[in-house]
């Protein structure tokens, strides 16, 4: 039995004719979420941009978990038609319980776009979820209290919202652009909550983040930058936590006892960087709901997806 199957058998309840969708589900972070769910009970679609891997990840599942209930489906968070296509295969009207907006980039080195013209780190982090939980938001709202799980970053703290250049077309740094898009996460997971309140819906919002974590994320990032890839190798390699242990906070968020609306979870240890689940710090940026709401604004505006107006 795997330790993110363990620990989440030990600490969260069943999740047992519950539908579960997670976003980059064949590595990482939303592999071991995955793991964590099914486990519970819930049946997982697992969202991924490769077909192929996504089965060879469901495949990774299915030996810790004979019998796992997995569903590999397209998704690609960077094109909208792809996240369209995805929202049209959920037209049979099944509720959807848990939506955990897990996939992201990060750090891309130089400024690239998505298939709609989004810088690549916003298009796909924030403004592919935000159109991927609208468009599921019926499906959502269908089942009763169901929860939206957005991904967030300890980047955030240091990230600000240009909202006079979303698309970091004036200027490109690769951090500036990760920890805004990371930023944009959480912000857009406060508003959703202000505004599933303000309608009454039992429908809860909140965030996550893994800390640092082993995954292929970093390792994708410096692909190109032998050295740098070096030298983050031995930082990872002292600081990182195992994936199973990055995505405990996104289990609890999607289904521990207790979700509270708008919360954010993360580890408890220093910095955040490591440790048990436990309630993260919310960098002050994020809290303001004039910001919340001119995000939420773009966000609708860019990808022509109105949800909970």
């Amino acid at each position: 039995m795997s330790d993110s199957v363990s620990w989440s058998l030990r600490h969260l309840p069943r999740q047992t004719g519950q539908l579960a969708v997670v976003t980059g589900a064949n590595s990482g972070i939303g592999l071991e979420t995955t793991r964590g769910l099914a486990a519970l009970g819930a049946t997982v679609v697992m969202a991924c941009r490769d077909l192929d891997k996504g089965r060879s990840a469901a495949a990774d599942v299915r030996q810790s978990l004979p019998g796992a209930a997995l569903d590999v489906r397209e998704l690609d968070l960077a094109d909208l038609a792809s996240v369209r296509a995805f929202a049209d295969t959920f037209a049979d009207g099944a509720p959807v319980d848990r939506l955990i907006n897990n996939a992201g980039v990060m750090a891309v080195p130089e400024r690239r776009e998505t298939a709609d013209g989004f810088e690549m780190q916003f298009g796909t982090n924030a403004l592919g979820h935000f159109a991927l939980t609208g468009l599921l938001l019926p499906r959502v709202l269908a089942a009763p209290a169901s929860r939206v799980v957005w991904l967030s970053s300890i980047a955030h703290r240091d990230g600000r919202l240009d909202f006079d250049d979303l698309q970091s077309r004036r200027s490109y740094d690769p951090q500036r652009a990760y920890r805004q898009s990371k930023l944009a996460d959480l912000v857009l997971s406060i508003e959703m909550q202000r505004r599933l309140s303000a309608r009454g819906a039992d429908t809860v919002s909140v965030a996550a983040h893994p800390g640092i974590a082993a995954t292929e994320l970093a390792e994708d990032m410096l692909a190109d930058m032998p050295v740098r890839a070096a030298l983050a190798g031995l930082l990872i390699g002292r600081l990182a936590m195992p994936a199973w242990r990055g995505a405990l906070p996104s289990l609890v968020a999607a289904a521990g006892h207790d979700a509270q609306p708008g919360s954010y979870i993360g580890p408890d240890g220093f910095r955040e960087m490591r440790g048990d689940p436990a309630p993260a710090e919310i960098a002050p940026q994020a809290l303001g709901p004039e910001a919340g709401r001119r995000l939420w604004e773009a966000c609708e505006r860019l990808t022509g997806v109105e949800m909970l107006g």
